[in-house]
């Protein structure tokens, strides 16, 4: 059996039993199977057992519950839709965008609701969330973020920070200003999403672990199929995020992206009562390849981010979760923000696939002619969007019409990744670029231009 607490260390501290669940054995019928004991697959399951307790419902995981990305993660629970409001306005009106912000805000209190309604001892805390300008060349983007959340009506949840009021928060060092969002939560991870695989199961659900879903089918009679046997239902779920990329019928929907994390021991009192960061908020550059930190109840800092390779034809594999160049990278951004730690040690280290979706959009659909839904593409901002996406599927698939299944990430269709191996040569053609730009953009203090192919070719 997997050393599951060895996945992340959010797995190793949720205080669950990680033994595994029975396996599927035999063909069942149900009325909703969910492919997937993550986030999107548990929130879809808790919301449909609010609306309708009667449901016989049936989730399916390869591993154990929170093996995927959903007890990985690093730990925010933040309004960040994945895709901008700016391209949200453009392709859906001013209005729709103003409404998925208020919607995913909406999912971040909802989180922390659900937990203490629940007796789910999470870590929430609101804190809200900083995007931090670290050098000359990162203070446009800091300020456009900050207009363009005053464009569209949002500046009350939203505020400028300059270079002191930064460091009255936390002093990074290089940092010359940030914008703050109100909307933004910390949590511990694995104690969300192994809580609610409990509470599903307590409310009548099954969830069968060590399964792998091989195929699905749907239409007159939907099912999700393994080796073990067949879950029929009315109503199939698909929710395995990355995990998806492995079935045959959904392999370019998405692709998966390894995010890295890297955490330190806790640190003295004296370290904290230099750095500051009292509040716990979630804290982030403005590099394109992505860095952000966040800190744990126990003092510990977290730093994550982008830059471990996409591997050909979109294979996963569990020796890609420590890619050491990446995690040395990670351990001197650390040294970097924090020159005062510059002896830390690091106890731990790990990662994971996230999907990202050809346009970056993050995507709930149901068809009910065909029985399948599905809830994808976080492109790592997934914590908070789950939670939405389980109560859209709820409402979907109950037939309940209201305020959120009328938002533009329902049902919306993304276009598929090129085939092989012109998805790999374009992916690693944007890593390599990225890394290019932020390199020149610290060596010049000049900021990226937003002009260059692969700036364009990933505007989201």
């Amino acid at each position: 059996m997997k050393d599951y607490a060895s996945c992340s260390y959010w797995l190793e501290t949720c205080g669950d039993d990680l033994t595994p669940r029975p396996a599927l054995n035999g063909s069942v019928d149900v009325d909703v199977a969910i492919l997937g004991a993550g986030y999107s697959g548990l929130w879809t399951a808790y919301y449909l057992q609010e609306r309708q307790p009667s449901l016989k419902i049936a989730v399916v995981e390869k591993e154990i519950a929170g093996f995927g990305a959903s007890g990985r993660n690093g730990s925010w629970c933040t309004c960040h839709f994945p895709t901008s409001l700016e391209m949200l306005a453009k392709r859906y009106g001013r209005e729709s965008a103003i409404a998925m912000y208020r919607a995913m805000a909406g999912a971040v209190d909802e989180v922390g609701r659900v937990a203490a309604a629940e007796g789910l001892d999470i870590h929430f805390g609101k804190g809200g969330a900083m995007t931090v300008a670290r050098g000359p060349q990162q203070l446009p983007a800091v300020r456009e973020t900050h207009a363009e959340y005053e464009q569209f009506g949002l500046g009350d949840r939203v505020q400028l920070l300059n270079k002191a009021q930064t460091e009255e928060r936390i002093r990074i060092a290089g940092a010359l200003a940030a914008v703050y969002y109100k909307d933004a939560a910390m949590i511990h991870p694995g104690r969300l999403v192994r809580g609610l695989a409990r509470v599903v199961e307590r409310r009548g659900a099954t969830i069968y672990e060590q399964t792998d879903v091989t195929d699905f089918t749907t239409g007159a009679h939907p099912a999700l199929h393994t080796a073990r046997g067949e879950l029929r239902a009315k109503t199939i779920v698909l929710c395995g995020e990355a995990y998806l990329t492995r079935l045959r019928k959904v392999h370019r929907q998405l692709i998966p992206v390894y995010s890295l994390m890297t955490l330190t021991e806790p640190l003295s009192a004296a370290d904290w009562s230099a750095i500051g960061w009292q509040q716990r908020e979630c804290i982030d550059s403005c590099r394109l390849t992505i860095e952000y930190i966040s800190k744990t109840v126990d003092g510990r800092i977290l730093f994550g981010g982008r830059g471990a390779p996409y591997h050909f034809g979109s294979r996963i594999e569990d020796d890609y979760d420590r890619h050491q160049p990446t995690i040395r990278m990670l351990q001197d951004n650390v040294r970097t923000w924090f020159p005062r730690l510059k002896d830390v040690r690091f106890t731990h280290a790990w990662g994971g696939p996230l999907g990202a979706p050809r346009d970056f959009m993050a995507t709930m659909t149901y068809d009910p002619a065909l029985g399948v839904a599905s809830a994808r593409g976080y492109v790592g901002n997934g914590v908070a969007t789950t939670n939405l996406s389980g109560r859209v599927l709820a409402d979907l698939i109950a037939g309940v019409k209201s305020e959120i299944t009328t938002l533009p990430c329902v049902n919306h269709r993304s276009p598929n990744w090129e085939p092989e191996p012109f998805r790999y040569l374009g992916v690693h053609y944007i890593q390599r670029a990225y890394w290019n730009i932020d390199q020149k953009s610290e060596r010049t203090g000049v900021p990226p231009s937003g002009k260059t192919l692969a700036e364009r070719l990933t505007r989201h």
